[in-house]
């Protein structure tokens, strides 16, 4: 049973958030053009949950032409973007709302894309949703609460259940079992056993939804507060296998002869080590994809580059140059963007650079280095380094934690005096040219290069002995 204080004050909440002029003005437009209009899904679920409510969802028997003419008049703005799916979208008071005739989504079961097929009835439309905790609405004015499939129950009890047999729900679609995954990790829910049980069963179906479907929902759940749990679903239900192989093959045989890390557990620790240090340190936007997707896969080249030594030792040589790649070719595969490819490629490749600087000081040559090849990944290079430390030995983990705060501290001080983000040659192109007397080509790449390594070993000596080197140099290649 529902506690009645519970209900009591989430419609409360919605009373007052449909006291809100964007919502009244809506609930008074769309009544005085003789529609039906509802707030429904995430906007209803949160008042339950007592959170902040971010997005405002509508639905109505309006047809897409008809909300149009009806939130013309009252918006600031608005696009059909989605149109063809039903939904337009409009800035009224201020706030961005979207709103949706009913929809009765039809499917083939072979198409990577759902039919859109118009509903008649607010209830039909709840019915075609993916969780009963997304099923509930509001109809305005009137205030009246619409749960045909027990959500408000779903809801207090923690609980993710389709309103329709789960077979039938992600056979319909499939991209729902991912949203199950994601919301376990949103909203902290557990996912009902015969849910469960059907994800495990239907996971192969995953395959006929399109990659940029696929990696939509990925984003979403590693954006989350806590996505190690919706990464447990993933990988123990099978979904993991199609979407995101490199996942579960890091859970690498372990014997009672040949002990080592438990790679898969390893990598969840350090994406909940690298969040929390990104919401400490404070240099980055967080939640931060490219961190997050770096924390998750810094160790899947640990599987092909596995290697079993004499006397039991297990190693893992070269993982971070395999994993690199397998991690770019991964993302190119779910139609990342490059730059996030590049970056999340980037910091795998470099994020075991530092531990040679915990068992020996470098130079200052060094790191200037470190900072060169981190280039505008050396922030989150710093987060994914301290969050790879998960050693239960805590000598171990303080003797790592003060030696990269010591790297961290010789790089603000060169950076204060060498200006190390920007660190090049101390002649241009065109300088070197004119002092060599040649014209463009191979050679003055070759140059370049000379004055970069020289500047990284030696630091700023100044143009004029920078000519003189490179002077040296040119008449003893000659």
């Amino acid at each position: 049973m529902v506690p009645m204080q519970s209900v009591a004050a989430a419609l409360a909440r919605l009373g007052d958030l449909a006291a809100s002029p964007t919502v009244s003005r809506l609930a008074t437009a769309f009544e005085a053009a003789g529609h039906e209009l509802a707030l429904v899904g995430g906007p209803v679920r949160d008042a339950f949950l007592d959170r902040g409510t971010h997005d405002l969802d509508f639905t109505t028997d309006a047809t897409p032409d008809e909300i149009l003419a009806i939130v013309a008049p009252i918006a600031q703005a608005h696009w059909d973007i989605g149109r063809r799916f039903g939904t337009i979208g409009a800035k009224i008071a201020g706030e961005q709302v979207e709103i949706t005739t009913y929809r009765s989504d039809a499917y083939d079961g072979e198409s990577r894309k759902p039919e859109v097929v118009f509903g008649d009835s607010l209830e039909d439309d709840l019915a075609r949703r993916d969780f009963t905790v997304n099923a509930l609405a509001l109809r305005l004015p009137e205030l009246q609460l619409v749960d045909p499939s027990g959500g408000v129950e779903d809801l207090l009890a923690q609980t993710l259940r389709t309103p329709a047999p789960p077979e039938r729900s992600f056979g319909d679609d499939p991209l729902r079992m991912l949203r199950a995954a994601r919301f376990a990790s949103q909203l902290g829910f557990h996912v009902e056993p015969a849910t469960l049980d059907a994800m495990s069963e239907l996971a192969g179906a995953i395959e006929r939804i399109s990659a940029e479907r696929v990696r939509d929902e990925l984003a979403k759940l590693l954006l989350t507060d806590a996505p190690a749990r919706g990464i447990r679903l993933l990988v123990d239900t099978g979904l993991a296998e199609r979407v995101l192989p490199e996942l579960p093959a890091l859970r690498l045989e372990i014997d009672e002869h040949h002990h080592h890390k438990d790679v898969y557990e390893h990598s969840l620790t350090v994406l909940d080590q690298a969040i929390d240090y990104e919401a400490s340190r404070g240099n980055l936007d967080s939640p931060d994809l490219v961190m997050r997707l770096a924390a998750l896969l810094h160790d899947i080249g640990k599987p092909k580059t596995r290697r079993l030594e004499a006397g039991g030792a297990v190693t893992f040589h070269h993982h971070d140059v395999v994993g690199a790649k397998l991690a770019r070719k991964r993302l190119r595969a779910l139609r990342f963007d490059n730059d996030t490819i590049d970056a999340v490629g980037r910091l795998i490749e470099l994020h075991l650079r530092f531990f040679g600087y915990a068992d020996a000081a470098w130079t200052d040559s060094a790191v200037r280095r470190y900072v060169r090849d981190a280039g505008d990944q050396l922030e989150r290079l710093h987060i994914l380094t301290r969050a790879d430390v998960t050693t239960r030995n805590r000598r171990k983990a303080d003797r790592l934690g003060f030696a990269y705060d010591d790297l961290e501290e010789r790089i603000a001080v060169l950076a204060e005096e060498e200006e190390l983000a920007a660190v090049r040659p101390e002649l241009d192109g065109n300088e070197i040219q004119a002092a060599l007397g040649i014209g463009p080509g191979r050679e003055v790449g070759e140059a370049y290069r000379f004055l970069l390594e020289l500047r990284l070993d030696e630091g700023p000596i100044g143009a004029d002995a920078a000519r003189e080197r490179l002077l040296a140099w040119w008449a003893a290649r000659a």
